[in-house]
């Protein structure tokens, strides 16, 4: 985007104008466009695939009324909330209340200003890409605690207290297992990340060595909890704290904390997606050297594949897995998400003086065991439904 800007000015497209306000109205349109035409489909599909997800895994029907297969059920959904009074408790502190659903949403937001969707699908490549990543997705964590406390209720404070100490426990483990990419790629930039990988699966940062193999786990275990996703969703804990932090909310401030939720989840495979999966990486068929745009297309396609692949894996997660407790999730991440992270931090550090081919040998290493990993756990998800007794199921009519 920014390179594209440049080369506008440069053609004397904006004369006159500070290149300054230039960029602002270029990002501007462009968080529009984002938005509107991926970001908000993106998560009204999402909260309808998951409900269908976790319907097929637990042998109910699931939304099948809206459009075909339920598929328009999240417009329903929104035009529901839409309509809904909006009420603010009289004794809540009014401006932060209001404010908190914003500062969530902005939070998840403005990640996709860096997430690289292609080669030249950026909105701006930064320097420091995932360090922003970060950083702003942290501001989520803001926005529940304004929400648990401007709430003034007990269930609300301690949902947003719960939050507060998850989010920044956890933040530690994803962020010592994106310090491990970084050493290896030698830049922060998301584009670069990306390019320090090939298209190929034995050159992507996932199979570099057994510390990279540990610590897309560790990543992908610390953002799930802190996108507050089942088995860790403690601060919404409906059994023990009603709805957590969003008790009292109605309407359409209601709906953009899960609205943050499921984009989130997206934010989460994409970064996933970068770090370790090379990115939009395509082969270098002849048929993308004459086709540019083809070429923007089949690196879009296969970045999204990726980074949706794992908003169905923590759907599956969700449909499957037990709430911990509050104890259990903060002894996970201290007593043993934290320590492991470092220790996959050294290693990585220390397999980087291993010379190239014993780290090409690694690699390839490294794949096998995963394929024969992938193998063995469809063979065990085959073997599990061969052996399920057929009276316990029916077959849903949808």
């Amino acid at each position: 985007m920014q390179a594209y800007l440049d080369q506008l000015i440069q053609g004397g497209a904006f004369a006159g104008m500070p290149r300054e306000v230039v960029y602002a109205i270029g990002m501007l349109l462009a968080a529009f466009i984002v938005l509107s035409a991926f970001v908000a489909p993106l998560a009204g599909v999402t909260s309808w695939l998951e409900r269908r997800v976790w319907a097929r895994m637990q042998s109910r029907v699931g939304p099948n009324r809206v459009g075909p297969q339920g598929i328009l059920q999240w417009l329903a959904d929104g035009i529901k909330n839409l309509l809904k009074e909006d009420i603010i408790p009289t004794a809540a502190d009014k401006k932060l209340f209001s404010l908190a659903p914003y500062i969530v949403f902005m939070g998840f937001l403005c990640a996709f200003v860096v997430i690289p969707f292609g080669g030249h699908l950026i909105v701006a490549d930064l320097n420091i890409g995932i360090l922003y990543i970060l950083a702003v997705t942290s501001l989520v964590v803001v926005g529940i605690l304004m929400a648990g406390w401007a709430s003034n209720n007990k269930w609300s404070l301690l949902g947003g207290m719960r939050s507060a100490a998850q989010i920044i426990s956890y933040e530690i483990p994803a962020g010592v297992s994106v310090l491990m990419i970084v050493f290896l790629a030698g830049t922060l930039s998301m584009q670069g990340i990306i390019k320090g990988q090939g298209w190929a699966p034995w050159d992507w940062y996932l199979f570099h060595n057994p510390f990279t193999f540990a610590g897309f786990f560790l990543y992908f275990t610390a953002a799930l909890a802190e996108g507050n996703r089942t088995p860790f969703d403690i601060p919404e804990a409906e059994s023990e704290l009603v709805a957590g932090y969003v008790t009292e909310y109605s309407g359409m401030r209601f709906l953009f904390f899960f609205f943050a939720e499921w984009g989130n989840l997206y934010v989460i495979g994409a970064v996933a997606t970068t770090l370790f999966l090379g990115g939009w990486q395509v082969p270098p068929l002849a048929i993308f050297e004459n086709s540019p745009m083809l070429l923007a297309v089949a690196q879009f396609v296969t970045f999204f594949l990726k980074a949706y692949l794992w908003v169905f894996v923590a759907m599956w997660i969700r449909a499957t897995l037990p709430r911990v407790r509050v104890d259990q999730l903060m002894s996970l991440c201290w007593k043993y998400m934290v320590p492991l992270s470092f220790i996959c931090l050294l290693g990585t550090v220390a397999f980087m003086f291993v010379p190239a081919d014993g780290q090409r040998i690694t690699s390839a290493a490294m794949f096998g065991l995963g394929v024969a990993i992938t193998i063995i756990f469809f063979l065990r998800v085959g073997f599990q439904i061969r052996q399920a007794k057929p009276e316990l199921y029916f077959k849903p009519h949808i």
